[in-house]
């Protein structure tokens, strides 16, 4: 680089500047100097090679190359970033940045109307309207006629009279039956039927019908399953009624499905013998079928069939063995799809086994399937498309669908990596880019740094060919590059399509079978095991700390400081003590240390969570909890299972190991839960949607645990707690999901924060509620004394009789009063406890905030209890 200028101005310069992020991009190392000069050329010239075109009903867009063909490794384009953001700023920013949500609904195909599923007005009088409906009815019937004659013996065995706004009235003078007595085949979708009686009077007078369609008329939003029987009972030979098969389903139902009988070429009065010989492919998903053993749905009668769709079917009264032996009988039989896992098990893998002959399983080769040790395998996965009312603002529908195209990145420089990560949308070119698990092109990321620093930083996208394409082919990327199953690959694609739910709600219902099963037996309280500190000689016990509120207010003349970790008797860091940092500062076993050994059981969330649930299984004071990189199935099981009942799937996603709500996030979209993995592991839990309020706003309360010993289990509870208030008034509006001062209590580091005196809180908490706080309390030492005795009974190697600690405990009230566990924090701030007198729960006692740390240290060392209460 030029020696009075950090600006990249040569292929070498800027090699030497982002060798790194070339090598994280994963770019072919002979696109680098092309890439080099699309970027110094601002080189956008992605529209000359690609053609953006709609799909799925205009929902979606797709991207086709244009070009004649474009080989692997060819090219490298630019994609431009057509929004970046912090989460938190997302809803600000579309609503204040001048034309961004126009530009993103537009993007994501969401600024069109829904249209209306309002009936069409008439202009014309009541009477005309009749006359023009029954006129169209009639001139259907006579072409139905005609064709008959036309094609045959005049006889007409198929009638369809949909969407012809026919009334009951109208039905009745129709007189079907009478014109028509040889129907097999009857289709009323989407009229005007009401009348239940009506409509089983007319309909049970046809004897041969076979198949009968009544969908999408209000009739059957008024009826009950008597209507069903009723009409099943007056047509003895029905097969299919509204779309699904009847229990006397046969040969007539399985021709419809295999496309044998269709309204072109119903069944001939004379029926050939076995007219299902040639039929090679049957679809028989979402038929509602309870019973496949038929005799017509047998190998003699469907010799050929070599595809078979049994998606989507009960099939309850069937046994997973009478189906693998009926199927095995089918000897031409290759291709199957069925749900998994459904009425063959849970696994593909033992399908296959059972089934040897298969080649292809749901989409998927055989092989592949054995190869990778695939269980579930779902190929013909449908996209979730964004959904949206035609009042909602534009606003709205681009926060519910920014989850379908967003991607991540989080930047770094030589001293610290950013604690919030940025959120991104590809412009309209490389956002077309749809998914495959087989794709002929990759992203990735670029950040290019033309003044040679992170400062001078422009963000894009750099997209390449992976594969040879040619023109006309869609261009598609891998939405989970680089994730396998190992990783959760099959649940973290329901960000993008609808994955089978009964796989979901299967595990789920698997997991909260586990945890009903947990139920820890209480520890009993057992006398003092932890020793005295004192010198024999009376010397005062040498203090290491680099904890300036322990230097400030650590006076006691029973302990003095020390600058040397090797001198002293008890080392108070903030920092882990592990094998390293034993080596590097001369401290030994011999020492006390402020932490329990395996004391990440409690401090970082999963594990917490993990030592909850196995040993009390799922308490009514943690709220249910999914550790996302393991339980991810259980937890879209959970959501699903909600969702169907109607009740509330809010949640709260919350980083393994960081303090202040660092990337944490409530939100109801599963897609965003699923996405929000990428920035890093975290846990999902069930939010409190309805917490105790103090004055309109959420509070959480700080809770200090003293800890002695393990085993016995020794543990105090502080006299002194505090309460953390949010700033705004609490809502569940879901704007307000982007609002940390809504949501969230942490406001001591750099928010406006007001402290509440906590006897001042609590006489006012039980005035505006009408309680008693020692009862709550009582409630809360409960349940703190039931997460040290899970971790002394799931990790007895936690006890050491060097290691003392104190904890911070972190609780919310629900609007019941009962105490939730939030999270435990290894070595807490404890500058609200030294800074602020108050008085004891239970005494009145005033305990001054200086004093703070010379009863914890007492307590812990000199085994006293003065200002603390024994749990």
């Amino acid at each position: 680089m030029s020696s009075n200028s950090n600006r990249i101005e040569t292929y070498e310069d800027f090699i030497k500047v982002h060798g790194l992020l070339l090598a994280a991009s994963g770019l072919p190392q002979s696109l680098h100097r092309q890439l080099f000069q699309k970027l110094t050329t601002d080189t956008f010239d992605g529209g000359d090679f690609f053609q953006i075109e709609p799909c799925e009903e205009g929902r979606q867009r797709r991207l086709l190359l244009t070009s004649d063909s474009m080989p692997k490794h060819s090219n490298v384009f630019l994609v431009d970033h057509a929004w970046t953001f912090r989460l938190s700023d997302a809803y600000k920013q579309l609503q204040e940045v001048p034309g961004l949500a126009q530009r993103m609904a537009s993007l994501m195909c969401v600024d069109i109307d829904v249209a209306s599923d309002s009936e069409e007005t008439d202009t014309v009088n009541g009477a005309s309207h009749e006359n023009g409906v029954m006129s169209n009815v009639e001139e259907v019937l006579q072409s139905e006629i005609r064709y008959a004659r036309e094609k045959g013996d005049g006889t007409v065995k198929w009638l369809e009279l949909e969407e012809l706004n026919i009334d009951d009235d109208m039905l009745l003078s129709l007189n079907l039956s009478s014109e028509f007595p040889d129907l097999q085949a009857l289709s009323l979708c989407g009229n005007k039927l009401e009348n239940v009686e009506i409509v089983v009077q007319e309909v049970t007078k046809f004897k041969n019908l076979r198949a009968l369609w009544l969908n999408n008329n209000p009739v059957l939003e008024k009826c009950d399953c008597n209507m069903e029987v009723a009409i099943l009972q007056g047509c003895p030979r029905l097969e299919i009624f509204n779309s699904y098969f009847t229990s006397k389903f046969g040969e007539w139902a399985l021709c419809f499905c295999g496309e044998v009988y269709v309204k072109d070429k119903p069944s001939t009065l004379q029926q050939n013998d076995h007219p299902l010989q040639s039929v090679t492919s049957l679809d028989l998903s979402d038929r509602c079928i309870h019973n496949l053993l038929n005799e017509a749905f047998s190998p003699a009668e469907l010799p050929s069939i070599s595809h078979l769709n049994i998606r989507g079917n009960p099939l309850e009264h069937n046994t997973i063995c009478e189906l693998l032996e009926l199927l095995k009988g089918f000897p031409s039989l290759q291709s199957l799809e069925v749900d998994i896992p459904g009425p063959l098990g849970e696994s593909a893998i033992e399908i296959l086994e059972s089934l040897p002959s298969l080649s292809v399983l749901n989409g998927v080769s055989a092989s592949k399937i054995l190869d990778d040790g695939k269980h579930v395998i779902d190929s013909i996965l449908q996209p979730r498309l964004p959904e949206w009312t035609a009042d909602q603002p534009l606003t709205d529908r681009v926060l519910s669908a920014m989850w379908l195209y967003l991607m991540t990145y989080r930047l770094a420089d030589e001293e610290k990596i950013d604690e919030t990560s940025v959120w991104y949308v590809m412009d309209e070119l490389g956002s077309a880019l749809r998914h495959s698990d087989q794709p002929n092109f990759r992203v990735a990321p670029f950040l290019f740094m033309p003044e040679g620093k992170l400062v001078s930083a422009v963000s894009y996208t750099i997209l390449w060919p992976i594969q040879s394409v040619c023109k006309g082919d869609e261009c598609t990327r891998d939405f989970l590059f680089g994730i396998g199953e190992d990783k959760q690959r099959s649940a973290r694609l329901t960000a993008w399509f609808h994955t089978p739910q009964n796989y979901f709600i299967h595990e789920y219902e698997k997991h909260c079978q586990k945890l009903r099963m947990k139920k820890l037996t209480y520890l009993p309280t057992k006398s003092s095991a932890a020793e005295h500190l004192c010198h024999a000689d009376g010397c005062v016990l040498r203090v290491y700390t680099d904890i300036p509120q322990v230097e400030e207010y650590l006076t006691r003349p029973e302990f003095i400081l020390t600058t040397e970790p090797k001198d002293a008797d008890i080392i108070w860091t903030s920092i882990q003590v592990d094998e390293d940092t034993k080596k590097a500062t001369g401290i030994t076993d011999q020492q006390y240390v402020n932490q329990f050994p395996f004391e990440s059981c409690l401090v970082m969330k999963h594990h917490l969570a993990e030592t909850v649930q196995q040993a009390h299984g799922s308490p009514e004071w943690l709220q249910p909890t999914y550790n996302l990189e393991t339980h991810l199935s259980q937890l879209i099981g959970d959501n699903h299972v909600r969702k169907r009942n109607g009740h509330n799937n809010l949640w709260i996603l919350k980083p393994w190991n960081m303090a202040r709500t660092i990337d944490t996030t409530v939100t109801d979209d599963l897609s965003a839960i699923i996405r929000l993995m990428e920035t890093g592991p975290k846990i999902c839990q069930k939010y409190i949607e309805h917490p105790a309020l103090f004055q309109g706003r959420k509070f959480d309360l700080r809770y200090i645990v003293l800890v002695r010993s393990m085993d016995p289990l020794e543990i105090f509870l502080a006299d002194v707690f505090w309460v953390r208030l949010a700033n705004n008034t609490y809502t569940l509006d879901r704007h307000s999901f982007f609002e940390y001062e809504t949501h969230f209590t942490v406001m001591n580091y750099g928010r406006r924060f007001s402290h509440k005196n906590t006897p001042e809180f609590v006489r006012e908490f039980e005035q505006e509620h009408r309680v008693k706080w020692l009862d709550i309390h009582q409630r809360v030492k409960n349940m703190i004394r039931s997460v040290f005795e899970a971790a002394a009974v799931t990790h007895p190697e936690m006890q050491c009789s060097k290691s003392r600690a104190i904890y911070g405990m972190d609780v919310m009230l629900d609007n019941s009063f009962q105490p939730k566990l939030l999270e435990v924090t290894y070595c807490p701030d404890c500058m609200r406890g030294c800074k602020y007198d108050t008085e004891a729960l239970v005494t009145g006692e005033v305990i001054k905030g200086r004093e703070f740390f010379n009863y914890v240290f007492g307590c812990l060392f000199l085994n006293e209890t003065a200002h603390v209460s024994p749990l």
